[in-house]
């Protein structure tokens, strides 16, 4: 065959990378950080003076880590909800980790004595805000899901509330109960979404989307 014979291919499109439901990977880590920190809010550990020592770890790997890897998985499913959720709720989880780290003289006693903690409640209000729309959101995708969005707004809210000295001591345990369920139900989400897409049946049903947006 001549050169000149030889015709030039041009190949259009791209190549789609293969990448499973990060779902049950980011709901495992909410449910065991949740599950870790409601116990210390019910006052079930953290001893006399409710340290949060041990809750660190399961904070920075499950909550923050776990989250964030997740999100940047759903970036890659084209999925900017999920995405937006995982990662930003992973964050949220870094942030209050630095800010334990802080409050136990991890950076010098001398920042510790310094902090605001209402700086961390208009933290808990933004992420709030955060949470009320991306609850709107969460009716689009399962029932289930949308539980566990209602809960994680009944859990800003406490925290917001209790922390800004807007309120008593119910705001507080409506954190903590809250923080519980959240565990309960993120349990419950990411044993389905790993059974039903294994088994490629329903296993476990999470609900159908429902709302005046959904079609």
């Amino acid at each position: 065959m001549k050169n000149n014979d030889v015709k030039e291919v041009k190949v259009v499109g791209h190549v789609q990378e293969l990448v499973g439901n990060p779902s049950a990977l980011g709901l495992l880590g909410l449910a065991m950080v949740t599950l870790v920190a409601s116990s210390q809010k019910l006052g079930l550990t953290g001893g006399p003076t409710g340290s949060v020592a041990y809750v660190l770890p399961w904070a920075i790997f499950l909550g923050a880590l776990a989250q964030f890897v997740a999100g940047l998985y759903d970036f890659k499913h084209n999925n900017t909800f999920g995405a937006t959720a995982f990662c930003g709720y992973g964050f949220f989880w870094f942030g209050v980790a630095m800010t334990w780290m802080i409050k136990m003289g991890m950076f010098g006693q001398a920042v510790a004595a310094t902090g605001d903690i209402r700086q961390l409640g208009f933290a808990f209000l933004g992420y709030f805000i955060f949470t009320v729309y991306m609850t709107i959101g969460s009716m689009g995708t399962n029932k289930v899901l949308f539980i566990i969005f209602f809960l994680i707004d009944l859990l800003f809210l406490g925290l917001f509330m209790s922390t800004l000295g807007w309120g008593g001591e119910t705001w507080h345990k409506l954190a903590a109960w809250s923080e519980l369920l959240i565990s309960i139900f993120s349990f419950y989400g990411s044993a389905a979404s790993v059974l039903n897409t294994h088994y490629n049946q329903v296993v476990l049903p999470v609900g159908k989307p429902f709302g005046p947006w959904v079609k």
